[in-house]
């Protein structure tokens, strides 16, 4: 797969460490996703968690991408689980340029043991066509290692499906 780009929010780091490292892999560009709210602290996490319940889409601030978005054979992207959906910064993001992805693949970030594939739903409500790979990873969990190295397998092999993308 010749383009590939990685979009994801992280307010604690967890979620950002783990999309510089599949992007890593990949060697493909990574874009954190700002929507300027400060959310640190027990403060930050009740706001979130209250913003995702309430389905609420805040103002993200315009990605700087080498390509435009429609551009991208896959477009991964990463969301920490906020109140059993995806954050509210991933959802404004999706909301306004879902259509834009030609073809997209998630990583899910978790606090729990609860896997929270629901979200992969709620996400393809936003985009043109369902996701092409998924996974959801609690970090530095027991078996972290081995989902993320099954995701970036399924991400290559989404590559060699179509032979003239292939990198």
């Amino acid at each position: 797969m010749s383009e590939i780009l990685c979009v994801y929010y992280s307010r604690t780091g967890h979620t950002q460490a783990l999309m510089e490292e599949i992007a890593g892999e990949l060697q493909c560009e990574c874009v954190k996703l700002d929507d300027g709210v400060d959310r640190s602290g027990a403060k930050g996490w009740l706001l979130s968690g209250r913003q995702a319940m309430a389905r609420r889409v805040p103002s993200v601030k315009e990605l700087e991408t080498r390509l435009p978005l429609e551009q991208y054979d896959l477009v991964i992207i990463g969301t920490p689980v906020w109140a059993g959906r995806c954050s509210a910064p991933v959802r404004s993001f999706l909301l306004a340029h879902g259509e834009e992805l030609n073809r997209v693949a998630y990583v899910i970030t978790r606090g729990s043991d609860v896997r929270y594939e629901e979200v992969f739903n709620q996400m393809d409500l936003y985009v043109r066509t369902p996701h092409a790979a998924a996974v959801t990873i609690r970090p530095n969990a027991v078996g972290s290692t081995f989902w993320r190295q099954e995701f970036l397998s399924a991400v290559r092999a989404i590559g060699k499906e179509n032979p003239g993308h292939a990198g």
